[in-house]
C-alpha cells in the first residue's frame, strides 16, 4: 500500500511541474508577443528630421557695364562651430544656445550665403568677372567674410530671427583692405512655428546681403591702378 501511495503521490507532484511548466511557457510567450507589439507600434512613430533651405529672389540682370574692369573672387564665409552643425538655432535667453534636433539645414548656411553673395556681386555690374575663390592669382581683389548669425530669438516680446553678415575686399597685390562692411537685420515672425522662422530668417537674410553690399566704393569698379597691379 504505501509503494502505491507513494508512487500516488510522484505522479501527482510531476503531474503539477508540468502544469507549471506549461504555464510559464504559456506567460513567456504572452509577454513576448507583448513586447513584439510595443516595439512593432514604437517602430511606427518613428520621427525623421524637415529639411529647410533659404531661396532668395533672383538678383536682376546686371546693368551694361561701363568702364568695369575690376574681377573678384568670393572666399567661404566662415561662421561659429555651433551654426554649422546643420541644426536650426534658437536662443531662449542671450547666453544659452538650443538646437531644433529634428528640423534641420540641407545645405551649409556658410556655403549659401557665398554662393548668394556672388549671385548678388555679379548682378551689380560692379566687376567684369566675379567668382569663388581657388586660390589663383588671376584676379584683383579677394572678397572674405562671416555669417555671424543666422538664429531664431525667443527671449523678447514674441519670436523674433536675427541674421548678421560681415565682409572685407582686399586687393590681391598689396593686402591693403579697400571695402569693409557689416551689417545686423531682425525679422519678426508671426506664427509660432519652424517653417515661418525659416521663411523669415529668408526674408531677413535677403534684406542683410542687400545692405552688406550696397556700399561698395566706387573706384572698386575700375580695378587697381598699374602702378599697384606692378
Amino acid at each position: 500500500m504505501r509503494s502505491n501511495e507513494r508512487a500516488g503521490v510522484l505522479a501527482r507532484f510531476g503531474a503539477g511541474r508540468r502544469r507549471m511548466n506549461m504555464k510559464r511557457t504559456l506567460t513567456t510567450i504572452v509577454l513576448s508577443l507583448a513586447a513584439l507589439v510595443i516595439l512593432a507600434s514604437c517602430a511606427g512613430k518613428v520621427r525623421y528630421p524637415n529639411y529647410y533651405t533659404l531661396n532668395l529672389p533672383a538678383p536682376p540682370d546686371p546693368p551694361p557695364a561701363e568702364n568695369v574692369h575690376a574681377t573678384v573672387a568670393i572666399r567661404e564665409f566662415r561662421a561659429p562651430a555651433y551654426l554649422k552643425q546643420g541644426a536650426i538655432v534658437y536662443k531662449p535667453s542671450p547666453e544659452q544656445i538650443g538646437f531644433y534636433a529634428y528640423h534641420r539645414w540641407a545645405i551649409n548656411p556658410c556655403e549659401f550665403v557665398t554662393n548668394s553673395v556672388i549671385e548678388r556681386l555679379r548682378a551689380s555690374g560692379n566687376f567684369a568677372r566675379v567668382k569663388p575663390y581657388d586660390g589663383r592669382p588671376d584676379i584683383d581683389y579677394v572678397l572674405s567674410g562671416r555669417l555671424e548669425k543666422l538664429e531664431e530669438i525667443d527671449y523678447e516680446s514674441g519670436v523674433k530671427v536675427e541674421v548678421a553678415i560681415s565682409a572685407q575686399m582686399t586687393n590681391l597685390v598689396t593686402g591693403a583692405t579697400v571695402w569693409t562692411n557689416a551689417v545686423s537685420e531682425v525679422g519678426n515672425v508671426n506664427k509660432r512655428d519652424v517653417p515661418a522662422v525659416v521663411s523669415e530668417m529668408n526674408r531677413t537674410m535677403d534684406r542683410a546681403i542687400k545692405k552688406l553690399l550696397s556700399p561698395m566704393p566706387a573706384d572698386v569698379a575700375t580695378g587697381p591702378t598699374a602702378a599697384e597691379r606692378n
